[in-house]
């Protein structure tokens, strides 16, 4: 491997007394014509320098959307953001004009998105696709956006780097295309990366290498991360805290530990029963009964309640509010203690 072309995020990102990265009441809808459907509704949450938080939930639940309007690349219309504040470095990104958010889109704030595939023009070698925004936001040269590009590739570990700069996405497998995403993200050397669901098709032991990978660059870089996931298993060994989301709001944040010793939220708690245990033989997989919500008709009280085992009146009737458990730990949940002490048994 070359040398790290991408020096170390220096510890002053984050402003004296304050995150790096704040998302305040986020309220985003989308507007159509078969209604509007409230996708976000109220989520907070924070990310320090250095720092990996993962954002888990079902699909639907809102985790890409936040991360969308943390970029700036909401479809608009449908989406609208309705109110609510993302403040990076102690600026409002959602009160910059678009230049001013475009030089922290990429430079300041990056993004891998899921399909490498999809999100990768089958048309342009490899190399082209990452020498790009190194050509266009820093003024690089072919030949030295090509250099860079090599640089870049070798940083997140593809083999025979100079010779493959001009293959094409479909040349690649799986696993390597994701490696792409991820040195396209990085060639502007940003303080955030957030990471979309960068494991989705990938089997098992890719799965593993990509994330050993984000953690070493994370860690070797200096960077803070934000690991959008549905998959509890990928995220045990490599967050610091868990934000999980449920009908477009956080129902739970807590760091790892606290949350895998024992969930205080009904949601998370069936997320983690669902997970196979290896250690018991012939066991009934555990399942979280229903759908998720519809977003354009979210029920009464707590959204949850139509799935949850431990639903009663007040549930239906009244939305239940943060309950502070202690170290940070939070529960949107009306029973979050009696559900916290019958996962520790």
């Amino acid at each position: 491997m070359t040398d790290a072309v991408i020096q170390p995020t220096p510890a002053s990102a984050t402003p004296e007394g304050g995150h790096l990265l704040e998302v305040r009441d986020l309220h985003v809808e989308f507007r159509t014509n078969e209604g509007v459907a409230r996708v976000i509704n109220g989520v907070s949450y924070h990310l320090d320098a250095g720092e990996t938080l993962a954002v888990l939930g079902e699909s639907g639940s809102g985790k890409s959307v936040t991360a969308q309007a943390i970029m700036g690349i909401l479809d608009s219309p449908p989406a609208h953001v309705r109110s609510g504040q993302i403040l990076y470095q102690g600026r409002d990104l959602l009160a910059l004009p678009e230049e001013q958010r475009r030089q922290v889109r990429g430079k300041e704030i990056a993004m891998i998105f899921q399909d490498a595939l999809s999100a990768l023009n089958p048309v342009f070698p490899v190399g082209w696709q990452i020498g790009e925004t190194l050509r266009q936001r820093e003024g690089m040269s072919r030949a030295d956006a090509r250099r860079r590009a090599i640089e870049l590739m070798d940083l997140v570990k593809i083999p025979a780097a100079a010779r493959r700069i001009g293959d094409y996405p479909h040349q690649f497998s799986g696993g390597m295309r994701q490696r792409v995403m991820i040195a396209m993200a990085l060639a502007l050397n940003p303080k955030v990366l957030i990471a979309d669901e960068p494991t989705t098709a990938l089997d098992v032991t890719v799965q593993a290498q990509i994330m050993d990978l984000l953690a070493d660059l994370r860690r070797d870089l200096g960077m803070a991360m934000i690991l959008i996931t549905h998959d509890l298993g990928v995220v045990a060994g490599v967050a610091d805290r868990i934000a999980v989301m449920y009908a477009g709001r956080i129902v739970e944040h807590a760091d790892v530990r606290s949350l895998y010793r024992a969930p205080a939220h009904p949601y998370t708690k069936g997320l983690l029963e669902s997970i196979p245990r290896l250690d018991v033989r012939g066991q009934e997989l555990s399942t979280i009964k229903g759908l998720p919500p519809n977003l354009m008709a979210i029920p009464s009280g707590c959204p949850f309640h139509p799935r949850c085992p431990y639903v009663q009146k007040v549930c239906v009737d009244v939305v239940p509010h943060d309950l502070v458990l202690g170290d940070g730990r939070t529960s949107a949940c009306h029973f979050a203690q009696e559900v916290r002490d019958d996962s520790a048994r």
